[in-house]
């Protein structure tokens, strides 16, 4: 480890110092003549850019009052104290300490990034070093002013969103950033405009509304992608200033998420984390191979990534939270010999009661009812078939009618106005709580420890709202610190079982963020039943989540046709395997077709940890017909063709022409490599960069394989 100390201040020049550098991106922490700070390049127009840290607190707001969070008036007055680098091989951390004179806050702006990489990754800690408590009511974690395009300024920057919704994960969407941001004629008023384009999240569904993510491009082929890492709260904006844009990321703030903490002397803040891509060519394609490959860099160290066993989960299109021993014997005799390897009973298997297990859950028992033989009968089955067994559980919610509801004390529960929060029929824990934690890891213990249960689905159905009040604190404070107990409470079980797997999953991808993709192994991408409407879904989940952790369901079924059953196959084949469906009531053809899915799967999937994703066809909008997501490998470079025709049958057979630049001159040999029932046609052209398939038929897809010849 090496560490450089720079604790003389660099003011005292004409022109803005550098106290920090990133070459990669081409940014610098700049320090003017009065000790402000912010990131730019030097030379350009110092009000084009952002301070490095943005704060409002009650008595101390902004200096042009809109529904901007940046320019605010702790931001203008913090000043440079000091800053300090330490390098740990090729990741290098830098923390810059700036100081407002009038409340004593002192902000560490912590900076990191690795060597020749294109991402930086920001947070920053507040002390009041005052003797005033502080009311805080946002903070930001990364900003940055003076993006434009070399040419056009702001008329040539493109704006990139993902909208988010249960069934509907992952739907991206672009517009000139000049039709959110419209010009305003700043000369004739002398001030910037008071709004901006912004997205947020509401409530404890991180994802129920938004991916935390956007991007600027420009034609050239630049791009700057960004991400919030947070499970509780967070909003990013963007907006013109002087002329040029800027991006302000945030955690949670007091006006989008009941968030406001006081801290007294001495106290401190951490916001969540946040990283910033930036690439000069190749455009998104560019920058989420830069992003995949940042979050395998954060993310907990495990066995899984590596492996990548097929998983089939008795739940969707299948058993659908209804199992029994009876059910469950013959589906686990036939995944094995299909080649899965990895069992998981989905929800209802502690469903005894009368009324519905929805309000009762809790215990986390078997229900002896479905398991006449306890449910020991399945596991070993399970086993003795070579597969891990898997459970699914909700940890965080107890339901009304469950005796946990009243067993444990009130204050291990959500809260607001000293009242004890439910919705759709569960109350929520509050993982801070001791006995709401050891409860947690008593059951998990015993699934794990006692039962042999390998891997655990964890889901979250319920958005609780903006959090929980303990005390004096703000409901999103309280949801913050649940987050972050929750996070440390999911460390803690693979300290203990560390070859235990986590499946992050909520209702789908309501929850799938880096702060909980950083801790669990899997995230489910979504609860979409149509094997139609899933594509658009399954080719942009590698924007969510690495493709070894975004997990597709694949549910054939035995009176599917042997194109519906490949359409449904094909589309996990390029991340992992969520793999359904009534197996043993197929006959030998379609078990054939499943077989031989998971076979490919099987021969390409130590490629897929270290590849990169890229869009033929650019990310996909839900209706298209034609969609394309691939894999650029270390070996081979892999494409996922699907063709829909939502409202009909659709003509005969089409040819599609998709876009490979990386392969550009490339002598490689296109062969399709599932499924072998179709008969699809392909053509590559390798001065153009061209790959042209020719599928049959709407409703058909296929994996292709472009490799040398």
């Amino acid at each position: 480890m090496e560490r450089e100390n720079a604790l003389t201040s660099a003011v005292g020049t004409t022109e803005p110092s550098r106290v920090w550098s990133h070459p990669t991106l081409g940014l610098h922490a700049l320090v003017d003549t009065a000790g402000a700070v912010r990131l730019g390049e030097p030379g350009q127009d110092w009000d084009r850019l952002v301070p490095l840290v943005e704060v409002t607190a009650t008595g101390h707001g902004r200096m042009w009052s809109g529904e901007r969070f940046i320019e605010t008036a702790i931001g203008d007055r913090l000043t440079y104290r000091d800053h300090e680098t330490v390098r740990e091989g090729s990741r290098e951390r830098t923390t810059i300490r700036l100081a407002d004179p009038m409340t004593g806050l002192l902000a560490e702006v912590t900076l990191e990034a690795s060597a020749g990489a294109g991402f930086l990754r920001s947070r920053v800690r507040l002390v009041n070093e005052g003797v005033e408590p502080v009311r805080l009511e946002s903070v930001t974690t990364l900003t940055l002013g003076g993006i434009s395009s070399a040419d056009a300024g702001l008329d040539d920057l493109v704006l990139h969103w993902a909208d988010n919704d249960w069934l509907a994960e992952c739907r991206w969407r672009q517009t000139p950033f000049r039709d959110q941001v419209v010009p305003l004629s700043r000369s004739a008023h002398g001030h910037e405009g008071r709004g901006c384009f912004e997205r947020c999240s509401q409530g404890s569904w991180s994802t129920g509304r938004h991916l935390p993510m956007g991007a600027l491009t420009d034609r050239d082929g630049g791009a700057w992608l960004w991400q919030i890492e947070s499970s509780a709260g967070w909003r990013f904006e963007t907006g013109e200033r002087e002329g040029t844009a800027y991006v302000a990321l945030f955690g949670p703030d007091d006006a989008h998420h009941q968030w406001h903490q006081t801290l007294a002397p001495g106290d401190e803040f951490h916001t969540v984390p946040a990283v910033l891509v930036r690439t000069e060519s190749g455009g998104l394609d560019a920058a989420f191979a830069i992003l995949t490959d940042y979050r395998r860099s954060i993310r907990r160290d495990h066995s899984d990534h590596r492996r990548l066993p097929v998983i089939y989960n008795d739940y969707m299109n299948t058993l659908m939270g209804d199992p029994t021993t009876e059910r469950l014997l013959p589906l686990v005799e036939s995944a094995a010999s299909a080649g899965a390897e990895v069992f998981v009973i989905d929800a209802g298997w502690y469903d005894d009661d009368a009324q519905g297990w929805w309000d009762s859950v809790g215990a986390w028992e078997p229900a002896p009812d479905r398991f006449p033989g306890g449910i020991e009968e399945v596991l070993d089955a399970i086993r003795k078939h070579g597969m891990t067994p898997g459970l699914w559980l909700e940890p965080e919610v107890v339901g009304v009618r469950s005796p946990l509801a009243h067993t444990l004390p009130p204050e291990a529960f959500f809260r607001r106005g000293g009242v004890r929060v439910t919705e759709h029929g569960r109350h929520h824990l509050d993982l801070r709580h001791p006995a709401a934690r050891a409860h947690l890891d008593d059951v998990v213990d015993r699934l794990v420890g006692e039962w042999g249960v390998g891997y655990l689905k964890l889901d979250y159905n319920i958005n609780i709202g903006p959090g929980t009040e303990h005390g004096t604190e703000s409901a999103g404070a309280g949801l913050l610190g649940h987050h972050r107990a929750h996070l440390d409470w999911m460390n803690g079980l693979l300290d203990r079982h560390p070859q235990l797997v986590l499946e992050n999953c909520g209702s789908g991808g309501l929850r799938m963020d880096y702060a909980q993709l950083a801790v669990a192994q899997i995230q489910s991408t979504s609860d979409q039943q149509d094997p139609l409407r899933y594509p658009p879904i399954a080719a942009s989940a590698a924007t969510a989540a690495a493709p070894e952790q975004a997990a597709v369901w694949a549910y054939p079924q035995p009176d599917q046709n042997l194109d519906e059953i490949a359409f449904t196959l094909t589309g996990a084949l390029l991340g992992r395997i969520h793999l359904s469906g009534f197996l043993n009531r197929m006959d030998d053809e379609r078990f054939g077709l499943v077989r031989s899915a998971l076979s490919v799967y099987q021969d390409i999937r130590a490629e897929i940890g270290a590849a990169h994703p890229f869009w033929p066809l650019g990310l996909p909008g839900w209706d298209d017909e034609w969609i394309a997501h691939g894999l650029r490998g270390v070996r081979s470079t892999y494409v996922t063709v699907w063709r829909r025709e939502l409202d009909g049958d659709g003509p005969g057979s089409v040819d599609r022409a998709l876009a490979v630049p990386h392969l550009r001159g490339a002598r490689v040999e296109p062969v399709v490599l599932y499924p072998a029932t179709v008969d699809a046609g392909v053509e590559w052209v390798a001065a153009e960069a061209r790959l042209t398939v020719s599928l049959p038929r709407a409703g058909t897809a296929v994996l292709v394989r472009l490799g040398g010849s």
